[in-house]
């Protein structure tokens, strides 16, 4: 149905002939329509879809007997054949740990091996840096993400939701360090959140 509002100038009003509009209730059309946004052309007429958040833990990774001090680095292949993760268009990250020997590991977010966007080659296995917040609520680059020793608890997922940090990142890894003390099987699991 529509609605009467008012215009706030009128042709007369703008040329400076009179100070008051004129005929000041124009029509305004208040149709709701339902729209779904699927994605878009790019401006190489490329079709990009909208991504949605994973519903399952898709990517999964197992390495045996790793050695204590010896580092793996997940995910190393995932099941379309691409590695590492790709976060375009994701916000946030969930990693699951599942070692068959309990006690601590290091967690790192290191760079993959592959192109980032258009860049290659890239420093891969390294620390991703990015900007992080100082004590007096200064900014300056360091480690987005270094975990020097964290408890884990043997053969049951262990849950850790890395919220914003690693967004948008084209080729993201990360680097565990089997601290336990012993040899362990540590399965990792993966899970993108919009």
């Amino acid at each position: 149905m529509p609605r009467k509002s008012i215009a706030p100038w009128s042709e007369r009003v703008s040329e400076g002939l009179i100070d008051q509009p004129i005929d000041s209730q124009i029509q305004a059309s208040q149709t709701l329509r339902a729209t779904v946004d699927t994605g878009f052309i790019d401006q190489t007429g490329t079709w990009k879809g909208v991504v949605s958040s994973d519903a399952i833990f898709g990517i999964t990774q197992t390495d045996i007997g790793i050695a204590n001090g010896v580092a793996i680095l997940t995910p190393s292949a995932n099941a379309d054949g691409t590695w590492p993760l790709d976060m375009t268009g994701y916000n946030d990250v969930i990693i699951a740990i599942k070692p068959t020997n309990g006690g601590n590991v290091k967690t790192e977010a290191v760079m993959g091996t592959g192109s980032f966007a258009d860049l290659s080659p890239v420093n891969a296995a390294s620390s991703l840096r990015g900007t992080v917040s100082t004590a007096q609520d200064q900014y300056q680059f360091g480690d987005i993400i270094v975990d020097t020793a964290d408890s884990l608890t043997a053969d049951v997922w262990n849950i850790f939701i890395i919220g914003s940090r690693l967004r948008n990142q084209k080729l993201l890894q990360f680097k565990i360090t089997n601290n336990s003390g012993g040899s362990s099987d540590i399965e990792t699991a993966f899970m993108r959140i919009v």
